[in-house]
């Protein structure tokens, strides 16, 4: 990880090495805390926080869902991302990743929650591509895990919480130890879900087609995607996939804050299309990447600058 200089917390910059906690936090021992995945791009106008509302109404509504109160309100904290972007502007050489906190801290133990004090933090550092510039290119091997996506009537997934990603955690290393790139997780059903840490379309016959809400986070670049296709006049399906149905796709691809729009070339070992990035999903990218760099006025209400 490269570091900052400076990370916000609880209201004020501190340098990175003193942001610190304590061993014996409420959310270390039990889970609660929520998150959001942000990025800032360097456009020809400087550095722009894609989609910055949008991710704190989620990080709000996630805190929500999981009985946390936070002791900032949205604008506060949007405000709070570009005071630390201004702060650590000479240590940015390239693209941005933000990860905003909410979390419990030290003063209370056991299981209710509703005691313990909440903490806010927020670090930005210069982070590439989540999956590797080869796999945004080319595309990257893909493993149905055997763990499924954790079920709606087990665990809140409509909330970026701590708690919920142990599952993924343990879908990613059995991916990678088979050899693979990422993991797809199928829900309790037996349909898709997502990856890891991303949400995953396919295309068949010129139809571009995603997974619906059901047991899903509701993302933001999936949401930016659907949207894009629609400018492009690519037909759109939201409905269930099954994993045969993936074997036979001409294309598929992940979608997140980290992943961006990253290409799938192969999926338990059957190569997907042409076994490359498809021309749909090429499409998209380019527009995609346009859109964050700035280069689409249409999508200019999505950034917002750090001047």
């Amino acid at each position: 990880m490269k570091e900052a200089k400076y990370i916000w917390k609880d209201g004020k910059l501190v340098p990175w090495a003193e942001a610190t906690t304590h061993i014996l936090s409420h959310t270390l021992h039990y889970g609660n805390a929520v998150f959001e995945g942000t990025r800032a791009y360097m456009t020809p106008k400087g550095l722009a926080i894609f989609r910055l509302k949008d991710h704190t109404k989620r990080l709000l509504n996630s805190a929500k869902i999981v009985c946390i109160n936070s002791p900032y309100t949205q604008e506060e904290l949007e405000n709070a991302h570009i005071e630390l972007l201004r702060a650590n502007k000479d240590d940015y050489k390239g693209n941005v990743y933000i990860r905003p906190l909410i979390y419990l801290g030290y003063g209370v133990m056991g299981l209710y929650h509703m005691n313990a004090p909440v903490n806010v933090a927020i670090a930005a550092w210069e982070w590439g591509a989540y999956l590797g510039a080869e796999g945004i290119t080319n595309g990257i091997k893909v493993k149905i895990s055997s763990f499924v996506r954790n079920p709606t009537k087990a665990i809140m997934g409509k909330a970026k919480t701590a708690a919920n990603y142990l599952n993924s955690q343990m879908a990613k290393h059995e991916a990678i130890a088979y050899g693979c790139d990422e993991a797809l997780l199928l829900d309790d059903n037996g349909f898709v879900a997502e990856g890891s840490g991303e949400c995953f379309f396919i295309v068949r016959d010129g139809t571009l087609i995603t997974p619906p809400y059901d047991n899903t986070l509701e993302s933001i670049t999936q949401a930016t995607v659907i949207e894009i296709a629609k400018d492009l006049n690519i037909p759109f399906k939201q409905r269930h996939i099954t994993r045969d149905e993936i074997y036979i796709a001409d294309e598929a691809f992940f979608t997140g804050t980290a992943a961006e729009i990253t290409p799938i070339r192969e999926v338990d070992a059957r190569s997907i299309g042409k076994g490359t990035a498809g021309e749909i999903t090429k499409k998209l990218q380019e527009a995609f990447f346009a859109i964050v760099n700035g280069e689409n006025p249409k999508y200019n209400h999505y950034l917002t600058y750090i001047n």
